[in-house]
């Protein structure tokens, strides 16, 4: 079993300046809080880092920028994923991943393929990649479920193919891999809001994207879960669950990057299609901020 992906890991998000170039500033030092305060390891370029309407240039620089912050203090995961998995496979073989634990590849989106499909996609991700990877199934995004089976069945047919991201929100699903899996295959969920029920059914940890603003306490959280401590973990969720559901409520990462903002770590500026977080969330998330 990968120790090192046990626990909190965040999903970075990609800081902007008022011009929307890459504030590469304001990224080192979200990378040192989080690593001050408990962060297990480092996601970098998944959904929450806007990776999609980052350029191949701005990420090998973003890329740097995290690793020369992080200098080997914790396990960082790089995501590499897409929908035309020849791609994919070219976008694997031409990266450095010496640096890196693991890669996080998302389920083919838009294309809506087969659970097959979902499988031979993974198959080439895994036989191309030399370090280890962690599917990513978020149905919400790719307009299609990654089955428990077809989980599974990676999981089962390739040593390399290690976890499981699992943020479909459905506790049914979440049990039923965990019920079923390999011994050293961890269930780690992409749900802030499930994320502690899930551990404590014997989930390996979390990629977070509310741990990254508030990581003492949502890695504190985690921690009591996977050591069984039920009702004090509880006692730090229910103190975290409003601003949880408050970075989701318009969307993901315009939500959390207004607690950046609030807590002066980053502005809050996205790319579009995204905009800004609306003034009346801002308000609820800095009233929240101010509690901390």
């Amino acid at each position: 079993m990968n120790s090192k992906l046990m626990g909190t890991g965040v999903a970075l998000v990609t800081p902007f300046k008022n011009d929307l170039s890459v504030d590469h500033d304001a990224l080192t030092n979200i990378v040192n809080f989080n690593i001050e305060n408990g962060t297990n390891y480092l996601v970098i370029m998944g959904t929450t880092g806007e990776s999609v309407t980052v350029t191949k240039e701005e990420k090998q620089a973003i890329i740097a920028t995290v690793s020369a912050a992080n200098n080997g203090r914790v396990p960082m995961v790089l995501g590499i994923g897409g929908n035309n998995t020849a791609q994919v496979v070219e976008e694997i073989k031409n990266t450095d991943l010496s640096a890196f634990e693991a890669i996080l590849s998302v389920s083919p989106y838009y294309s809506k393929p087969t659970q097959e499909g979902v499988y031979q996609h993974f198959k080439a991700v895994a036989e191309a990649c030399p370090v280890s990877v962690i599917l990513y199934n978020v149905p919400g995004r790719t307009a299609s479920n990654m089955l428990p089976e077809t989980t599974l069945r990676l999981a089962n047919d390739f040593k390399n193919i290690v976890a499981v991201k699992e943020a479909g929100n459905n506790i049914g699903q979440y049990l039923k891999l965990l019920k079923n899996k390999p011994e050293d295959f961890l269930i780690i969920s992409g749900d802030d809001d499930l994320a502690l029920g899930v551990v404590l059914a014997g989930g390996a940890g979390v990629i977070s994207v509310i741990g990254q603003a508030i990581p003492a306490q949502f890695s504190k959280m985690i921690q009591l879960g996977l050591e069984g401590k039920a009702k004090e973990a509880y006692a730090i969720h229910y103190t975290l669950m409003d601003v949880i559901g408050y970075i989701f409520e318009e969307n993901n990462p315009a939500g959390i990057k207004a607690v950046f903002e609030a807590l002066g770590l980053c502005n809050a500026s996205v790319r579009l299609p995204l905009v800004e977080a609306t003034s009346g969330l801002k308000d609820k998330i800095k009233a929240f901020v101010e509690t901390l």
